[in-house]
């Protein structure tokens, strides 16, 4: 499969190969005019879609540490003339710039969260994502199964569902949804997991 033209070039391949972008996005349940953030969002094919087909009237964010991935959806927004697009190059666990307390309905974030575990910054970036999002708003987590397998990240960099509803409620924050049954398929069963969280 080709990679897509605005491809991750600066960490690794992008999910978009092997994850259907609209079967993650139909679990957010969104109504159209959320303040959407993509958390992590590499090549932004996620938020990209949210973009075109669910979120007309809401607000996008497209946040990456990596400069390339803000540039490619910088010439995104400009190439394509998105104004309800905004993007911010940021690492999560320091902080968001220009994102204030309680303004996001919906924080997803895409094969990003076993990245927290291997910086061993788990706590900040929860800590960054309770701050972000509104009383009513959720977190939803997609990730690799903590699964001894080849593809994906290394096992001990793995979180169980189990461990992140942990290290979630410690913050004030309960489990709302886990769908164990998402992603690729592979000999083992599906890769991934998404869990949302609320705060309580």
């Amino acid at each position: 499969m080709m990679m897509p033209e605005n491809g991750h070039r600066a960490h690794g391949f992008s999910s978009a190969n092997f994850l259907d972008s609209d079967e993650i996005i139909k679990e957010l349940k969104l109504s159209g005019d959320e303040t959407f953030m993509d958390a992590g969002c590499g090549d932004g094919h996620n938020a990209i879609k949210i973009l075109e087909d669910y979120n007309h009237k809401g607000t996008v964010y497209a946040v990456d540490i990596y400069d390339a991935s803000i540039e490619d959806m910088e010439t995104y927004k400009k190439d394509n003339n998105v104004e309800n697009l905004i993007n911010i190059e940021a690492d999560i666990t320091e902080g968001i710039p220009g994102v204030e307390d309680g303004s996001i309905d919906v924080v997803l974030l895409v094969n990003v969260f076993h990245g927290f575990k291997a910086s061993r910054k788990l706590d900040e970036a929860v800590l960054e994502l309770s701050r972000i999002i509104k009383d009513d708003g959720k977190i939803a987590i997609m990730d690799y199964k903590a699964w001894d397998v080849p593809n994906g990240p290394p096992t001990k960099m793995r979180s169980s569902p189990e461990d992140l509803e942990k290290l979630f409620n410690k913050h004030n924050l309960k489990k709302v949804y886990l769908n164990e049954e998402i992603g690729e398929d592979i000999p083992q069963g599906k890769s991934h997991y998404l869990i949302m969280f609320k705060k309580i």
